[in-house]
């Protein structure tokens, strides 16, 4: 006969990680699979909405929030629940979407992928910024101004126009590369590369060691938050400063 059951914390004893991604997303969950460290469980939900990156598009996903957040681990200890999309997170407002987690996962700190951002800015002293994104100029602008009534100086911000989130996740590292470099100026404390659909976690290294100053990136600043509200402190090499130093 065998003796009693045995159980240990499982493979995710160190903490759980939901994200809540937008219904036709393609780079975060590699992202956070490939980058979490070991023992940290990233787990996923998808809330609706459609492949076109507008302001009214975003603006629509807030229902679809509580819904999509209560679909992670409902039985599970989930320690923080996030929302992963920067453009998102300054359309709806970070309040309203923590808001709406907070009611789908009430165990979980809600986060969202933008306020990861801001907290990987101020941890690295930087206030004045350069933004390269894949979006629409409507966008830029709403996140421009949503960072400059925050203290944020905003430098410069140029878009590549792109709509739709299927073409955003094909842009080369390479070339997402080139265009954070471009943006650089020498006033700039730090580069904001914008958008969870980009790859730029591949390349974050390369901007840093071209631009002499921090990259930071959504994928990557999404991660480093989302590990520290969870209490994981792990250094990571490959991911800039922000990994690195803090």
């Amino acid at each position: 006969m065998l003796p009693d059951v045995v159980f240990d914390g499982g493979r995710h004893h160190r903490a759980k990680l939901g994200f809540v991604v937008l219904a036709m997303e393609q780079t975060v969950e590699e992202d956070m699979m490939r980058l979490a460290p070991l023992g940290v469980g990233v787990h996923f939900s998808r809330a609706p909405m459609a492949n076109q990156v507008t302001a009214a598009n975003l603006a629509a996903m807030v229902d679809g929030l509580a819904n999509s957040a209560s679909l992670i681990l409902p039985d599970g200890d989930l320690d923080v629940v996030c929302y992963a999309c920067t453009s998102g997170s300054v359309v709806m407002g970070e309040d309203v979407v923590r808001a709406e987690l907070a009611r789908g996962c009430p165990g979980a700190v809600p986060t969202t992928l933008v306020s990861g951002v801001f907290a990987a800015l101020d941890t690295l002293g930087a206030t004045k910024v350069v933004i390269a994104t894949p979006y629409l100029d409507e966008v830029n602008r709403i996140e421009a101004d949503y960072m400059a009534d925050l203290g944020y100086e905003v430098l410069d911000i140029v878009g590549l126009g792109i709509t739709d989130d299927a073409d955003m996740v094909r842009v080369t590292p390479e070339y997402i590369r080139d265009l954070a470099i471009s943006v650089d100026r020498p006033d700039a404390d730090a580069v904001f590369v914008s958008c969870g659909a980009l790859r730029t976690v591949d390349v974050i290294d390369e901007i840093e060691a071209a631009t002499g100053k921090s990259c930071v990136a959504s994928n990557q600043a999404m991660l480093w938050h989302c590990l520290r509200l969870a209490g994981i402190d792990d250094r990571m090499e490959g991911l800039g400063r922000l990994f690195r130093e803090h």
